[in-house]
């Protein structure tokens, strides 16, 4: 049956992924050919409150983005959350919103620019989004507690968390990154301004200086074979300093207060001066740079980055005021270019130190290596905690008590075979179950999983998967990873058959009816199972047009029941409400009507069903032969007249298991008992 709803729903695939491309949907891998939404003078002038001339230009560096600026100059910057984070929603699409700073760090506005979030498109409208969106105005980047922790952060919408949720962190982290790039907030950057004084020690001990000392000995031997040899001993062949002069509580420490200003103030755009210095046998300067404007013997690396230190940047030192420094032969600042080198991340000075030989020249390279001591580098503002973390927080006794569930339930599936042999103890403990998965994880918890949750899953997969985004649901996520280990073990059963509130609500509503006296329809196999093929056809159909439309989709996907009966409680329109009744009054009359033939999700978790490791449920030779007992008994057809059990179909709900292991019952115990 399955192959026959792959036969009728491929060339519906293919039709619709056709149709997508011809529509220029967004493939997997394309993401990149998409740019970032371009606000316009009129969403400026909106996001500011600016009424008279105002100019919008872009900006490329050092990340994209728009300055706004009027009479009296710049008033804030616009960025696209696509363009700074590359923000995928739960529908696994690019998701972009304009986000606007003012010159103080703040959120003036938002506006959604684009997004294909599927529970977006149902059950809210228009203003709710733009209401959830411009409610990030007046939030404070500079809290100390990090954006998004104080009051005027937006409530996440409920029935939409994910989506809202990678809303919220795109727009945060939007923000943030924006205001670093441009000042607004500070990032990262060497603290130019505070000083403490220090002597030379103090600076030595934190790191602010480093030394690197090589003996004659040592020389001598690196360069041995030289004509005139290195003598040797315990004195400095070179006894070689290093410092980054920025930070004033540095350079102004060393240098003094004239000294520093001199040397600062010469730096261009970006520069970063270099101290150096030395005493010993041998001059860390040399004497080639006068000819070629090259300190040969110096260079600066940083990773793969070679910059050589070049006369146009050096300035000589003869005095330092840092006191206790010691009495060096000589003192440099070399100037560093803002291009290709990062004061902030570590880097080594090489000085090369030759001598002719016999047959050319002997050399050997020292190297002293510095990285800034982070007292001196400005700590940005806290980033946004992601939505996720706080989420897993707030939820974190539902979660253990979905948690315990589960291992209830992996109890009773490892002991079936105790369980089944106690028919009273079964049914109390399978009824009590379904009674709290209904109410429990169902109407209380929310925790109904969906066919939508699988179509997310897998665009995810196709364009980019973020954990972020999954995590955001802890409830659902915790039952996914569950369901997917019965699904490993078990097969589909354990959550059609156990965790399923809605399957649980059918089935509790017919053993009333049962209870009740309502006659019981028995579809003949034939029919039964012809009419699988509707399920398989639905999932497949709702799969294939998502790669066209996630609206589409999701409309299609309406022919689950769970979001009216488990997830609004009914309180909806009434044809969604009069849909899960129809559902419900066939389901009294034939068990699981829903579970058997229509439930798309079912259809999704019975396709990887066939990988299950483990064959968990018994038969025996009489099964289909002389006896068709189970066949009867099964809630949903799942035995086939020949007594073998589908795990396509089956929910495990242990009731063949049962009736095969009560003597009083099962035609064959009988049989054997009377021999």
């Amino acid at each position: 049956m399955i192959r026959i709803a792959l036969f009728i729903a491929f060339p519906l695939w293919l039709a619709l992924a056709s149709l997508a491309q011809a529509q220029g949907v967004l493939r997997p891998g394309a993401e990149g050919a998409i740019s970032g939404a371009t606000p316009t003078r009129e969403m400026a002038a909106g996001f500011f409150d600016l009424t008279g001339p105002l100019v919008l230009q872009h900006q490329g560096d050092p990340v994209p983005g728009w300055a706004v600026s009027d009479t009296s100059g710049v008033v804030g910057y616009i960025a696209s959350t696509w363009d700074l984070t590359g923000s995928v929603g739960y529908s696994g699409r690019p998701l972009d919103v304009l986000v606007a700073i003012d010159t103080k760090g703040r959120i003036v506005g938002a506006r959604l620019m684009r997004h294909a979030e599927p529970i977006l498109t149902l059950g809210l409208s228009d203003q709710d989004i733009a209401r959830f969106v411009g409610g990030f105005a007046g939030v404070d980047l500079s809290d100390p507690k990090g954006p998004g922790a104080g009051p005027d952060m937006p409530d996440i919408i409920s029935r939409a968390t994910v989506s809202t949720g990678v809303i919220r962190d795109s727009i945060l982290r939007t923000a943030r990154t924006l205001a670093i790039a441009r000042g607004v907030l500070p990032g990262g950057g060497i603290d130019r301004t505070g000083f403490q004084p220090q002597d030379w020690a103090a600076l030595m001990a934190q790191g602010a200086i480093t030394r690197r000392t090589v003996t004659l000995t040592e020389a001598s031997r690196a360069m041995a074979g030289a004509k005139v040899p290195v003598p040797t001993g315990d004195a400095p062949f070179i006894d070689l300093y290093m410092a980054l002069l920025d930070p004033p509580s540095i350079g102004r420490n060393i240098l003094g207060q004239q000294q520093f200003t001199r040397a600062v103030g010469a730096l261009g755009p970006g520069e970063t001066a270099l101290f150096v210095a030395s005493s010993g046998l041998t001059s860390h300067r040399g004497t080639a740079w006068r000819r070629s404007g090259v300190f040969d013997r110096l260079m600066v690396v940083q990773g793969e980055t070679r910059i050589a230190l070049v006369k146009s940047g050096y300035v000589r030192i003869d005095d330092l005021a840092a006191p206790n420094a010691p009495d060096f032969k000589e003192r440099s600042i070399f100037h560093l270019p803002g291009e290709g080198f990062d004061p902030l991340q570590p880097f080594s000075l090489e000085l090369t130190s030759s001598r002719p030989s016999e047959t050319g020249e002997v050399s050997f390279t020292t190297e002293l290596g510095y990285a800034l001591p982070a007292a001196y580098i400005i700590a940005p503002p806290s980033e946004p905690a992601p939505l996720w973390q706080s989420r897993w927080i707030e939820k974190r006794f539902q979660v253990a008590s979905v948690m315990v569930m589960m291992a209830l339930l992996t109890l009773i599936l490892l002991l079936q075979e105790w369980l089944v042999r106690r028919p009273r103890l079964w049914l109390g403990l399978r009824l009590g179950y379904l009674v709290t998965t209904l109410i429990w994880l169902g109407w209380v918890l929310n925790a109904q999983l969906s066919v939508v949750q699988v179509v997310a899953f897998v665009q995810s997969l196709l364009t980019g998967f973020h954990w972020e985004v999954f995590l955001i649901e802890p409830l659902i996520f915790t039952l996914w990873a569950g369901v997917a280990l019965g699904l490993l073990f078990w097969g589909r059963g354990v959550f059609c058959g156990w965790l399923c509130p809605f399957g649980a609500l059918q089935e509790l509503s017919n053993l009333a009816a049962r209870r009740l006296g309502v006659p019981q329809i028995t579809v003949p196999h034939a029919i039964h199972e012809r009419l699988w093929i509707i399920k398989y056809t639905l999932f497949l159909a709702i799969l294939a047009l998502s790669f066209y439309s996630m609206d589409l989709a999701l409309r299609l996907a309406e022919a689950e029941p769970f979001k009216t009966a488990i997830s609004m409680r009914m309180m909806r329109a009434w044809p969604f409400v009069l849909f899960v009744l129809a559902l419900l009054f066939a389901g009294l009359f034939i068990e699981r009507f829903y579970c058997r033939y229509l439930c798309p999700l079912g259809a999704a978790l019975a396709l990887p069903a066939k990988l299950k490791v483990f064959d968990w449920l018994h038969r025996r030779p009489q099964c289909g032969r002389e006896c068709r007992l189970c066949e009867t008994k099964c809630t949903v057809g799942a035995i086939d007249p020949l007594g073998r059990i589908n795990a396509n179909e089956c929910v495990l709900c242990l009731r063949c298991q049962v009736v095969m292991n009560d003597a009083a019952t099962c035609p064959v115990l009988k049989r054997r008992a009377r021999k």
